[in-house]
């Protein structure tokens, strides 16, 4: 396993955000093949020592220790013998020493020493400009993992004032993962946008960790136009049901309702509303657009399915879905079975209103009766106002009244309550001279 980690030189290095791949630097392998192509590649205005054969010798025997014979603590002993004769080793050979450390502390996941170790690399002046400038990568890569975010950054400009051309994209991308880290938004927003841009100049489809990174960026900066465009374009190249959902949301946030919806029938439609949070946000934005048939049926199927639970919130609003479709014989169960769950008797009162307006009138004074019983309602006067309509129908005037004088006593049911109040007495007063003349008779 080791020589298989040794070999691969941590070939991808993930990250949060951004899924940049990119190399670290090579160790030393069984030739001085890589010294002579780095010499080889240096500027002619950088004069580099030579790694003299007796340190590659000891480097080599390190490298046999930890590739071949998988044995740690021995190749870091060879490594800190040679350590012990570091002052008669030019800059060179102390970097390719302390290179080869991090390697071997990092496959180790020792990454506090590969740090160091890689840190003393490119302290060595001078050394090969594309040996530092690789260093110098890994370190910026190493310290974002490790959390070290302004020293990412300052790698990264160390680099960048090696560099002769424009600045990768990848560069980019990192800088901007920990600026978003630093909780430095606008320097964040900057250099995500502009490697976007970058990639998407070249014909390149962007990552989707670096679009993640993006829609981060803009949501953390209150900019949910930008954060509506980053998800358009994710929902377009990606086509990923949360992409779908998650654009709904920024469409409700900005205020365009019917957008919201829109998106959210065609993720419905194509299977990506699935969650329980999706069903009811959905069931929601048709109540609000004023299609409630559609909410409730589609919480009625959900339920049947065992994706939305039958607690209070859910039966609730389910039945006052029903009931504003104008369904009351499917809205009068499932608000009973709401009511049974509440421990106020607000929904008890609800219940009792749609009741009265079935012409049920003694459920109606049943449901009524509950919510008095169990109380904390808003307006505890309408629901005698409710009960003493419910009496009248039944022509019981006498109990009637006794309910609408307790309605009275309520500010917001009084103006109601005395005017049926007058009514009942003039309905009472018929009923009584019929019965008078009748008994009369």
């Amino acid at each position: 396993m080791m020589r298989k980690q040794t070999n691969t030189l941590l070939s991808a290095l993930a990250f949060a955000f951004a899924s940049a791949t990119v190399s670290v630097p090579s160790m030393l392998v069984a030739t001085d093949a890589v010294a002579q192509a780095q010499k080889a590649s240096e500027k002619k205005t950088r004069r580099v020592p030579t790694l003299r054969g007796k340190v590659y010798e000891q480097l080599a025997r390190a490298q046999t220790a930890a590739d071949e014979a998988g044995n740690v603590e021995e190749a870091i002993a060879i490594l800190k013998e040679v350590e012990d004769k570091s002052d008669s080793m030019n800059a060179y050979e102390k970097a390719m020493m302390y290179n080869f450390f991090g390697f071997i502390y990092y496959n180790n996941e020792d990454y506090v020493k590969a740090l160091e170790s890689f840190a003393k690399v490119v302290e060595q002046q001078p050394i090969p400009e594309k040996f530092e400038m690789t260093t110098l990568f890994s370190l910026a890569q190493l310290n974002l993992m490790q959390g070290n975010y302004d020293e990412t950054i300052t790698y990264l400009e160390r680099w960048e004032s090696l560099n002769t051309g424009p600045v990768p994209v990848k560069n980019k991308v990192i800088k901007a993962q920990a600026y978003y880290q630093n909780k430095q938004y606008d320097e964040a927003a900057m250099w995500i946008s502009e490697a976007v841009a970058d990639h998407e100049a070249e014909g390149m489809i962007p990552d989707e960790g670096w679009l993640i990174l993006q829609r981060a960026i803009f949501y953390e900066l209150k900019q949910p136009q930008k954060v509506k465009d980053v998800l358009i374009k994710m929902v377009k190249l990606f086509d990923e049901p949360k992409y779908w959902i998650q654009l709904a949301g920024m469409y409700g946030e900005l205020g365009e309702e019917r957008k919201q919806l829109a998106i959210m029938e065609t993720a419905y439609q194509r299977g990506f509303v699935n969650t329980s949070a999706d069903v009811f946000n959905m069931a929601q934005l048709y109540y609000y657009h004023r299609v409630p048939y559609k909410g409730a049926k589609l919480m009625e199927q959900a339920m049947n399915d065992g994706v939305l639970e039958k607690n209070l919130r859910n039966l609730k609003f389910l039945g006052q879905s029903w009931s504003l479709a104008k369904e009351q014989d499917k809205a009068i169960p499932v608000m009973m079975q709401a009511a049974e769950l509440s421990e106020d008797g607000e929904l008890d009162a609800q219940l009792a209103q749609i009741l009265l307006n079935e012409e049920r009138f003694d459920d109606a004074i049943a449901a009524a009766d509950r919510a008095v019983e169990k109380g904390d309602l808003r307006n505890p006067g309408l629901v005698y106002l409710i009960k003493g309509m419910a009496l009248y129908n039944k022509k019981q005037y006498a109990l009637a009244l006794n309910q609408l004088a307790e309605a009275e006593k309520h500010q917001k049911s009084r103006a109601m309550a005395q005017q049926w109040k007058q009514f009942v007495q003039g309905e009472k007063r018929q009923a009584d001279a019929l019965a008078s003349e009748l008994g009369a008779s």
